[in-house]
């Protein structure tokens, strides 16, 4: 038996269609990004809160996001065969086909970009076509050609809350480019984690991820930690253009402190233990980071 045809068997056990579907459309994916969505409608809003405009624009941006996932699993159904982490995915492991994948994921983003433009503003809509063909089509060929597909990748990642700003005023701002700013910032050291832990399963199925290139680690290390360093700096943005306040402020200074730590400490040992924590790190930092700005939100 093959290593790919080992990896599908061993990630195929039975799953309800529910679940199948969760995992189609990358559902802890999507939820970050309409959390974070959300972050930018509640902080970019003025006046008396909208709930219906919100309800569009969360209900839109999920289309997009959803139909995103399932096409981006379309097009890397063969390279996520390769590997045991995504062996499991709906498409290698044959619980779905590349046709009815096909047309979810169209359709999915063809009404998600016309319920935007219709239900929330063209602007929104016009946001989210770009991070659909830029994640579909730049980003997805790229990984397999040159490592700086993180960096490109870093920009859909990062429009989710730019197109929440985008639908509450109508236009971009300052505001926005700084809440999309920190999202992309704090996108690359979570990447470069991930990729550090499964660095021989991403060059076993062809993507160019910078630790496979970089056998002694030390571009991984500097990239970790200065785009860390710059988040810090742009976290401070919202206080800085008054969207937040002191109680943010100093969330972001501990939080980015904190994150800053792992990615330093990871930098040292580039181990996989060192990538682990500075992964969970992201984890913990994002959250904590937006609750205090949607809490002291002037």
């Amino acid at each position: 038996m093959s290593s790919t045809a080992q990896n599908v068997s061993e990630a195929a056990p039975a799953k309800s269609w529910f679940a199948v579907y969760s995992d189609l459309v990358k559902a802890r994916l999507t939820t970050l990004v309409l959390l974070t969505t959300l972050v930018g409608f509640y902080v970019g809003y003025q006046g008396a809160m909208n709930y219906l405009l919100m309800f569009h624009a969360l209900f839109g941006t999920a289309l997009v996001a959803s139909g995103a996932a399932a096409l981006n699993q379309l097009l890397e159904r063969e390279y996520d065969a390769r590997m045991r982490r995504t062996a499991g995915r709906p498409l290698p492991s044959g619980r779905l086909q590349p046709v009815s994948v096909m047309l979810f994921g169209g359709v999915c983003s063809l009404l998600g970009t016309i319920y935007l433009a219709l239900l929330v503003n063209p602007l929104t809509s016009v946001l989210g076509a770009i991070s659909l063909v830029s994640y579909l089509f730049i980003y997805t060929p790229l990984k397999r050609l040159t490592w700086w597909n993180t960096a490109v990748g870093a920009i859909p990642g990062a429009l989710p809350p730019l197109m929440g700003w985008a639908a509450a005023r109508g236009e971009l701002g300052p505001g926005g480019w700084a809440l999309f700013a920190i999202l992309a910032f704090w996108q690359l050291p979570h990447f470069f984690a991930i990729a550090w832990m499964y660095k021989d399963e991403y060059a076993k199925a062809g993507f160019k991820m910078l630790p496979s290139v970089d056998p002694d680690g030390s571009r991984t290390a500097q990239q970790a930690v200065s785009h860390t360093l710059g988040l810090l700096m742009v976290s401070l943005s919202p206080f800085v253009l008054h969207l937040a306040g002191k109680v943010y402020l100093v969330a972001a200074i501990l939080l980015g402190g904190f994150y800053l730590w792992r990615a330093i400490q990871f930098g040292r040992k580039l181990d996989v233990p060192s990538a682990k924590k500075l992964f969970f790190a992201s984890i913990i930092y994002l959250p904590l980071l937006l609750i205090a700005l949607v809490a002291n939100k002037l």
